[in-house]
């Protein structure tokens, strides 16, 4: 069946974060390992942290095989604790796999006023947020539970942008996986700007333990809970968030695609999963591969969905923000410089500014490209032309080429 197809990944994420980084490594080596080696196509349709692009894959994707979805973890959770958007049954889908298994953490810069996590239950830290996921309720729950004074800022289009508002000092912090945060905030890491406030998991990471970064769990203590819930039953709450954790990036197929197929594409998944060549690439973009099968991630979805109604709504209830929101319009950085080099049929654009040169991931759909004003596809970017980037950052899709020759 698969020979001389064309698969597609759809991310329901921005370019350039850790959903959308996986997707691509990956696209570059499963056709490698499904029978008849089919070409890989990637596209993201970001909205309502990934519950676009699950309901696309659920309901409108062709059912034949050919369509697997790179999903937020959160987004089966969004479903069974019966929020509005999603039009799927997180247990109908077929889940192929995860590439990771992730601890989360709350980080902020030191510029904030919280500069350990007991700071945080009597002063305010600024969160910043593209939807809800993990950005938001994760310190929605710590707040609803612990009493602390975490505060969200939403209108993010993807946490690149977070990142950047961190450093311009418009919010504080961010609650993210550790693997991403640290691969794009390396330099902060070094330059010892940033605080690592909890580890938000259910398991110890052994780089941020080494760090000295305590556990949520630790906090989780009659004298921390608010007085009016029960400590065992914030635990559940936090175990039931967290497994979203060890899910880590997970891909779906959609509910009618046939069995025969879901199995091969598994298989797929696993053995490249281990394969040297993968691994390297893997490594090469500084991610790290701690593989969940597509059954293991089935069951924990069947364990979540399977707590009782009453435990669910309460899980609800402290994961959603209480506090007043503010949303921001994002003003994306332009970075203009003559272009030094069109690679991949303009897929990817290279400019020197301000002495180094950066790149744009350039998308034949959602990137709008124009020369002298005059709309233009991609390809006719040329070296030597100077070219406006209008981007998250270096690395990250551009929203707009803008180009003058």
């Amino acid at each position: 069946f698969y020979k001389s197809k064309r698969m597609k990944i759809i991310v329901g994420s921005g370019a350039g974060g850790g959903y959308d980084t996986y997707a691509r490594t990956m696209a570059r080596h499963l056709g490698n390992f499904i029978p008849g080696k089919p070409d890989f196509l990637v596209q993201n349709k970001v909205g309502a942290a990934s519950i676009v692009a699950a309901n696309y894959v659920y309901n409108v994707a062709p059912q034949d095989g050919t369509v697997i979805g790179a999903i937020q973890r959160t987004a089966p959770m969004i479903q069974i604790l019966g929020r509005k958007g999603p039009r799927f049954d997180p247990i109908k889908f077929y889940w192929i796999g995860s590439l990771s298994s992730e601890a989360g953490m709350i980080s902020l810069m030191k510029t904030a006023k919280v500069q350990k996590f007991e700071d945080a239950f009597t002063t305010e830290a600024v969160m910043g947020s593209t939807g809800p996921n993990d950005l938001e309720q994760i310190p929605a729950l710590i707040n609803n539970t612990l009493g602390t004074k975490f505060r969200i800022v939403r209108g993010y289009p993807a946490t690149p942008a977070v990142h950047l508002s961190m450093q311009r000092g418009e919010v504080d912090g961010i609650s993210q996986s550790w693997s991403s945060f640290s691969l794009l905030n390396a330099k902060l890491i070094s330059d010892n700007r940033i605080n690592v406030l909890v580890q938000v998991s259910l398991k110890k990471d052994p780089t941020m333990t080494a760090m000295g970064v305590p556990m949520i769990g630790k906090f989780i203590t009659r004298e921390r809970v608010l007085p009016n819930l029960k400590v065992a039953d914030v635990k559940t709450y936090f175990s039931l968030v967290l497994t979203n954790k060890a899910m880590g990036r997970p891909y779906v197929m959609g509910p009618g695609v046939p069995k025969d197929r879901i199995a091969a594409v598994r298989k797929a998944f696993m053995d490249m999963a281990a394969d040297k060549a993968f691994i390297k690439d893997a490594k090469r973009q500084k991610r790290t591969i701690i593989p969940v099968s597509g059954q293991e991630v089935q069951d924990m979805v069947i364990k979540i969905a399977s707590a009782p109604k009453a435990v669910l709504a309460n899980v609800e209830k402290m994961t959603n923000y209480r506090g007043k929101v503010k949303t921001v319009k994002i003003e994306l950085p332009r970075h203009t410089g003559k272009v030094t080099k069109v690679k991949r049929g303009g897929r990817r654009i290279y400019i020197m500014y301000k002495g180094k040169e950066v790149k744009a991931k350039v998308s034949g759909s959602r990137t709008k490209v124009s020369i002298n004003g005059k709309k233009v596809k991609r390809k006719s970017v040329k070296p030597g032309m100077t070219c406006t980037l209008v981007y998250s950052g270096p690395g990250t899709e551009a929203t707009h080429i803008i180009c003058k020759k």
